[in-house]
């Protein structure tokens, strides 16, 4: 069997689908390095105790010595009146980001590569399709839209959105989204429930983003409700799948990885990843591991140029053609 097979084998069983922070920088979205410089120049700590100033200029020194955003809130202890600005100030940068992309499909009325695969999966008999994620912004919220797909995040539909069930959307087909770390349409409102607030421009007066930012407080806020409601469905879902997809996913999230990594070890199923760069932690636990059924693909030292790493060949395979990005992908598996 070629790779092309395989790859066209695990997504004939309906996978689930897994998107990263690399899924969105496809579009331009700020990963870790950005955000980490952008958190250095324009967080305003003078209004804080003098501790939280020590701990903040701490945390920038360990920053520009190459410490990576994540190690570096580990390291450095943070306030909840620090985690408040980091959280503000995250939100701003990928807000706007994300208001920009939306703008600019508006203008060229470009379809998603996400968009097109979720189309082409519905073309079958599935009802529902699981999309996880760890990433704040609405891209897939997007490209559901932009293929007439009904959407369900945890919340209801409208302007001023609340916590719901996912009985309680009853359409013909439907992609669940499970942001396990939260979005940028959630909010805490003075009554200290979340609700769903969408393309804002500015954070409400007396409102918070909850979204869950790197660090200590990371494993703290997901013990709270939505993240908790939203965790378990998330875990039912990879429970659920016959088959994973991920795209531009780094598998250094405790939120997602052990279940997903134990269904591919224990039960043999399937996994294709497609991204950038493999992290090490790929490398780690899927190639180098005990996954017996997976399909690898990074780019190569050009954007037409992919290397592929499969449970079915010896080493890895360079071929000339992008398939390593979600649009490359996809010349693949249709």
């Amino acid at each position: 069997m070629s790779f092309e097979k395989q790859a066209q084998d695990y997504y004939a069983r309906a996978p689930l689908i897994v998107l990263g922070s690399g899924s969105s920088a496809a579009y331009g979205m700020s990963g870790m390095g950005p955000l980490a410089n952008y958190l250095i120049e324009h967080t305003d700590v003078s209004d804080l105790p003098e501790k939280d100033q020590r701990n903040w200029v701490s945390f920038c020194d360990a920053l520009n010595s190459g410490v990576d955003l994540e190690t570096a809130l580990h390291q450095v202890q943070v306030s909840e009146a620090l985690t408040d600005k980091i959280i503000n100030h995250t939100w701003t940068l990928i807000n706007r980001e994300d208001l920009d992309i939306f703008n600019n499909r508006l203008e060229c009325n470009e379809r998603f590569s996400l968009g097109i695969l979720l189309s082409h999966m519905f073309r079958s008999s599935i009802s529902t399709i699981n999309i996880i994620t760890t990433n704040y912004d609405r891209l897939a919220e997007y490209a559901c839209d932009r293929e007439n797909i009904h959407h369900y995040t945890g919340f209801t539909h409208g302007y001023f959105r609340q916590l719901s069930q996912p009985s309680e959307v009853k359409v013909s087909r439907k992609a669940n989204i499970w942001k396990v770390h939260g979005s940028l349409d959630w909010f805490e409102s003075p009554l200290k429930d979340v609700i769903g607030l969408s393309h804002l421009e500015e954070i409400p007066v007396g409102y918070s983003p909850h979204i869950v930012t790197p660090g200590t407080q990371k494993y703290q806020r997901t013990h709270l409700e939505p993240y908790r409601s939203i965790i378990n469905n998330a875990d039912l879902a990879i429970t659920n799948a016959a088959s994973y997809l991920c795209v531009g996913y780094g598998f250094n999230d405790e939120h997602i990885q052990p279940k997903l990594m134990s269904k591919c070890a224990r039960q043999g199923a399937p996994i294709t990843i497609v991204t950038y760069a493999l992290s090490e932690a790929t490398k780690t636990h899927v190639i180098n591991g005990d996954v017996d059924n997976y399909l690898a693909i990074e780019r190569g030292e050009h954007d037409d140029q992919s290397v592929i790493y499969s449970s079915i060949e010896k080493g890895p395979v360079v071929v000339e053609k992008n398939l390593w990005s979600l649009q490359g992908y996809l010349t693949l598996i249709m």
